[in-house]
């Protein structure tokens, strides 16, 4: 069952663009916004008709009227499952003319419920590429709030439909974009005893879903590189344990690091220069780090137990890591060399799967008590606050702009497993479609 919570929304809206220009003073108050860290009962609702084309113009995605249509499905798939707002699409409200796009019916859309408006358009270029248009409008004031275009190949139309509710997302909320970006995870079919696994990506709302390797080595933890290029994953063959690097665009891959022993968890550096993991040597673990290139590794921890890393923070100076060192897993901070280890984590239960906000405000975990939960704390360690109570939730991967988890959760007696993300708040919770039970969720950054 998803979880919705609802937002308080501003009711003022800005001042007019005469009074921008004028340079006079815009109080805070009169802005139009949404308040991501508060718990109410109210969304900002946004009418979002379908996108006019001025010719309907046939593409290899389709002609452009159908394309216009199916951009607003995304952009209000997009702006709901954010749980900041009510958008209201194409089949609710009412159908506009392209030349409607530039020059809204104020007075029509007043009468409405709508708080604000987006509107916009596809025509195709004489290259064959498509141009879409998007626009924000503070319907009580009848202002324009942003606009952007965006040029695509027909087959990327789903990224402008993204962009747009990027930008509509950035503008009433304050916060950094995150749904034109990809996620990547492992792919489970075949019985619990005998799982295949394959490594998969799709895009952030599960559409353009496809399998990268065919199943015949299970493929583990991927993650995306700082570039988007490629993706570090663990996958074993004949039982031994390699390290690959998978290249995205030539679907070639290359062996980073192979051994006998037990080896876990690869993640980037965020200079791309280097690979993180953990390998147990006669029955201890410890963090290594590997150069991107492949190369000798450098040892990191040398506590009698078990160490397994976890990620950099987002500048590079640290790694936060679980350790059992004090006698049952907890989170570490260490520097990206080794040393200066401090333990962060004092709560009950057990601490595992950290990974460091984008923004480095934050750090994400399973937290194990009874059944598995996701939480955030500090980097310090302050602050533990606890987001999903379901049986099994576990490894935390963040969106782009440090807003929103994913993970995947086990269903209970079935075994089965999906991707599933939730807000800073903990009141907005969803499962994203796969074709097949998935976990090992990656996002990955916002898209180049």
């Amino acid at each position: 069952m998803t979880k919705r919570k609802r937002f308080p929304a501003a009711r003022q809206t800005i001042l007019g663009l005469i009074a921008l220009a004028a340079g006079l003073s815009v109080p805070v108050q009169a802005q139009l916004t949404v308040d991501v860290t508060a718990e109410g009962d109210n969304e900002l609702i946004i009418a979002v008709p379908a996108l006019p084309t001025p010719q309907n113009t046939e593409t290899p995605a389709g002609g452009t009227a159908d394309l216009g249509g199916k951009i607003s499905d995304v952009i209000v798939s997009d702006l709901r499952s954010s749980g900041l707002f009510e958008p209201k699409g194409r089949n609710q409200v009412r159908g506009i003319s392209f030349n409607e796009v530039t020059a809204p019916q104020f007075s029509y859309w007043g009468s409405t419920s709508a708080a604000a408006l987006i509107q916009g358009f596809v025509r195709t270029n004489p290259d064959g590429k498509l141009t879409v248009g998007c626009y924000l409008y503070d319907v009580a004031l009848e202002t324009e709030l942003t606009r952007q275009g965006f040029v695509v190949s027909p087959r990327d139309w789903r990224r402008a439909a993204h962009k747009c509710a990027d930008a509509i997302y950035s503008r009433l909320s304050g916060e950094s974009p995150f749904f034109d970006s990809r996620i990547a995870y492992i792919a489970e079919t075949g019985p619990k005893d005998n799982r295949r696994k394959r490594l998969a990506i799709m895009d952030s709302d599960g559409a353009n879903h496809r399998f990268i390797t065919n199943g015949r080595a299970t493929a583990l933890t991927p993650r995306f590189s700082p570039d988007y290029k490629s993706i570090v994953y663990l996958s074993f063959l004949d039982g031994n344990p390699r390290i690959y690097i998978y290249d995205i665009g030539t679907g070639r891959q290359r062996l980073i690091t192979e051994s006998s022993n037990p080896t876990f968890a690869p993640r980037w550096s965020p200079d791309g220069k280097w690979i993180l993991y953990s390998m147990a040597i006669a029955g201890n673990t410890d963090i290594y780090k590997v150069s991107s290139q492949g190369g000798q590794p450098q040892r990191l921890t040398f506590s009698p137990g078990i160490d397994i890393g976890g990620s950099f923070s987002p500048d590079g100076s640290r790694i936060v890591f679980e350790s059992d060192r004090s006698g049952s897993q907890q989170l570490y901070v260490m520097s990206s060399n080794g040393g200066n280890e401090r333990r962060i984590s004092f709560g009950g239960g057990r601490y595992a799967t950290p990974e460091w906000s984008p923004r480095g405000d934050l750090i994400a975990f399973t937290k194990i008590a009874g059944n598995f939960r996701i939480g955030v704390m500090t980097p310090g360690g302050g602050g533990e606050r606890l987001l999903t109570n379901s049986w099994q939730d576990e490894a935390p991967t963040w969106a782009p702009n440090g807003r929103v988890i994913q993970y995947f959760r086990t269903t209970r007696g079935n075994g089965r497993t999906g991707i599933w993300q939730v807000d800073l708040t903990g009141r907005n919770e969803r499962q994203l479609p796969t074709p097949v039970n998935g976990s090992d969720p990656s996002w990955g950054p916002l898209l180049p």
